[in-house]
């Protein structure tokens, strides 16, 4: 169904028909939702190495242009350049992300600054944190504890666990005497609905006395993409969480996963519309459009595009409303004015 034919009030996924990878979004001060996804390949062979796009209805999306023009100088020779994630702070935007830097070894946190959500983004001088080898450094989100005033960054993956440190004040670097605190431990056994081999894209709500730990899991891409969000939660921001397989006795603790209309669901933020609900957004492999001219197109990486469906909260746990990943037209956002 074209957006022309849908209904007064409602939508339909996906709300961005682009490569758009691991979303974050957040809400400016000008009204705008800014939205910020992993580094891609446009047509005519553009490289962008952190899309930005802006929307005032979570669902009608524009497509910006390069928010990072300069990557950092110890990766600017390297096409890694993944999940962003973006915050507002005394008038100042954090862009924190991961990259492969140039002289090998596994990925790295990283550190960019900006006036606007739009960029340009401007590069620490060095990466906030590396590892030896393989991806365990991915996946960034800050958080800012409301209950303790501690600047959070939560990060993982690479068959590792997920992980939290605090921020020092400057917001670049982590706190002096500071260590990381392990939260969510991958799973090894070889169950094929095993979400949990791999853990990664951690996202943070706090609701109602409880903080909500969404992460997803297994592998996002290729031809045997298997991907899913789970989720856990915690009465305090550094844990200890409890998984939703944990907490239930559920085989697991999937909440979104695979159905006839998209595959690979996940990688998500949550964001809240003008009426206080929260709303998941995530990328998903289109099945009638599964491929492109991918940086990486060599190794089967896949076209994700931008999906949103409605979260709510029932017996303390967060669910998608049935039917998710939608592609049936769904009630719209409510947004500032309605």
């Amino acid at each position: 169904m074209t957006p022309a034919a849908l209904p007064a009030g409602f939508y339909q996924n996906p709300v961005l028909d682009e490569d758009f990878p691991d979303p974050t979004i957040i809400l400016a001060p000008d009204g705008w939702y800014y939205a910020y996804g992993t580094q891609t390949k446009r047509p005519g062979g553009v490289i962008i190495n952190l899309q930005v796009a802006r929307s005032r209805t979570l669902v009608d999306w524009e497509l910006l242009g390069e928010g990072l023009p300069e990557k950092p100088v110890w990766a600017d020779a390297t096409q890694k350049i993944w999940a962003p994630h973006v915050s507002l702070h005394e008038g100042r935007y954090y862009l924190y992300f991961s990259a492969l830097p140039n002289a090998g070894g596994g990925f790295c946190l990283a550190v960019a600054t900006a006036e606007h959500p739009a960029g340009p983004f401007v590069n620490s001088a060095g990466p906030l944190q590396c590892g030896t080898e393989g991806f365990v450094h991915i996946d960034p989100m800050a958080f800012d504890d409301p209950a303790t005033g501690r600047r959070l960054l939560y990060w993982g993956s690479g068959f590792g666990p997920l992980r939290v440190q605090e921020l020092a004040s400057d917001r670049t670097s982590f706190a002096p005497g500071s260590r990381p605190i392990e939260l969510v431990q991958p799973l090894e056994h070889e169950d094929p609905d095993n979400y949990q081999r791999l853990v990664e894209g951690s996202w943070v709500v706090l609701r109602d006395g409880w903080y909500y730990l969404f992460y997803s899991g297994n592998n996002c891409c290729g031809d045997d993409a298997h991907y899913g969000v789970m989720v856990a939660r915690s009465r305090h921001a550094t844990g200890p969480f409890e998984t939703l397989s944990e907490a239930g006795g559920h085989p697991h603790s999937i909440i979104l996963e695979i159905n006839q209309h998209w595959r690979a669901p996940g990688h998500n933020c949550v964001i809240t519309d003008a009426a206080g609900h929260d709303w998941l957004a995530y990328h998903a492999i289109d099945p009638t459009q599964p491929t492109f001219d991918a940086i990486d197109a060599d190794q089967g990486y896949s076209r994700r595009v931008l999906l949103l469906d409605r979260l709510d909260y029932v017996d303390g746990w967060p669910r998608l409303l049935p039917g998710a990943p939608t592609r049936t037209p769904q009630p719209r956002p409510t947004v500032a004015g309605e």
